[in-house]
């Protein structure tokens, strides 16, 4: 059986998120929150970035106002700024453990939800929607990593969708 096509997009999601978590294991231990002149001033900083927006769409996902996921976000941002990698890493495995059951349950209904922003006002998508947007956020913000990396004489890791497909039929 085919997988439902946003449950596949989430999977390349987790895939390539554990990919660059593997890969900056693997570097040395101040890199992770080493300071640099880029989009972020650490990778730390990039990594937790990407791990509070996924927690704040999947808050709305599951039926949390605006308010209540930025809320929650504001009081997980601070504890994760002091986590190191292997944390952020076993902190991203319970997530994803936790948005895939979320996914699992709502896929086949892929009800509405509604987003409520403050200058761009209210919207209405789909669960499929928002989870095109955590992917495409979350693409976007290993690139910096990747970026990032380059900048202190480090390599990153191929994380593209068909990397993902290629090691999925392995």
């Amino acid at each position: 059986m085919e997988k439902h096509p946003t449950l596949e997009m989430y999977d390349y999601n987790v895939w390539a998120n554990q990919t660059i978590i593997h890969r900056l294991k693997e570097l040395p231990k101040d890199i992770y929150h080493k300071d640099i002149q880029s989009g972020f001033s650490s990778v730390a900083k990039v990594v937790t970035h990407i791990y509070v927006v996924e927690n704040i769409w999947f808050d709305l996902i599951v039926g949390r106002t605006r308010n209540e996921a930025k809320a929650s976000a504001a009081q997980l941002e601070p504890l994760l700024a002091i986590k190191d990698i292997e944390e952020m890493d076993a902190l991203y495995r319970e997530l994803t453990s936790k948005n895939k059951m979320v996914l699992a349950s709502q896929i086949d209904k892929d009800p509405t939800v509604v987003l409520d922003h403050p200058t761009m006002g209210s919207l209405e998508t789909s669960i499929s929607g928002a989870i095109f947007h955590v992917v495409n956020h979350g693409s976007y913000h290993r690139g910096n990593i990747g970026t990032m990396l380059r900048q202190m004489d480090h390599t990153s890791v191929l994380q593209d969708y068909v990397a993902y497909l290629y090691n999925e039929s392995k």
